[in-house]
């Protein structure tokens, strides 16, 4: 996929993922819906629709249309809310990005990616079962392994420990501009000016 290319279509769709209900909200897998929150809240975007099982909402960054979403389908199910919406705006995959967690990626760490597999993240496989396809982009934010011998499934389902708060409040932003970057750039420019950053070291591109 061009650098940019998204801009030509009529609508980019971005997507967090996460679980509705206030017992998930400070969650590891709700990462998703974090990073929605702090592109609403600097884009001044109200996420006060229900439409496709979501909250969601139009707006512009700069002047490009794009369609944000917060699926309340619970993680597993996320599928059908993005292949709801996709649907109806009769979008391609490439110009849909998806915001999640991910077990393989230290905290600090957010990476932009395209065509790539679940991961064993069954929010993703759910929106590759739907859509039929991987071709869609992704923001994938680090939230590491467990440190204490957790389950995995405990774990995505805790909050942060203490000392990566910090490091997830400034990660938070590097996603916002991975967004910003697909939206108005493409997702190679994304990719190029994110995937070397490291917060967790607060090294700089």
């Amino acid at each position: 996929m061009k650098g940019g290319e998204c801009q030509t279509t009529k609508l980019c769709l971005i997507a967090g993922l996460g679980n509705p209900g206030s017992e998930y909200e400070n969650t590891r897998h709700n990462i998703g819906f974090k990073a929605i929150g702090l592109l609403c809240d600097v884009h001044g975007i109200r996420l006060s629709g229900r439409s496709f099982q979501s909250n969601s909402a139009h707006a512009r960054i700069q002047d490009k249309k794009v369609m944000v979403l917060c699926p309340l389908t619970f993680m597993n199910r996320s599928g059908a809310a993005v292949k709801a919406c996709a649907e109806y705006y009769d979008l391609e995959p490439k110009n849909i990005l998806v915001i999640h967690d991910d077990v393989d990626l230290m905290v600090g760490r957010v990476r932009v990616s395209q065509d790539s597999g679940s991961g064993g993240h069954k929010g993703v496989q759910s929106i590759i079962d739907h859509l039929g396809s991987k071709r869609f982009c992704r923001v994938k934010i680090g939230i590491g392994r467990p440190r204490y011998g957790e389950a995995v499934e405990d774990y995505v389902l805790s909050p942060f420990y203490k000392d990566e708060r910090a490091i997830i409040a400034d990660v938070l932003h590097v996603a916002l501009q991975a967004c910003e970057l697909f939206v108005l750039e493409g997702i190679e420019p994304a990719m190029n000016k994110i995937n070397c950053l490291n917060r967790a070291n607060k090294e700089e591109s």
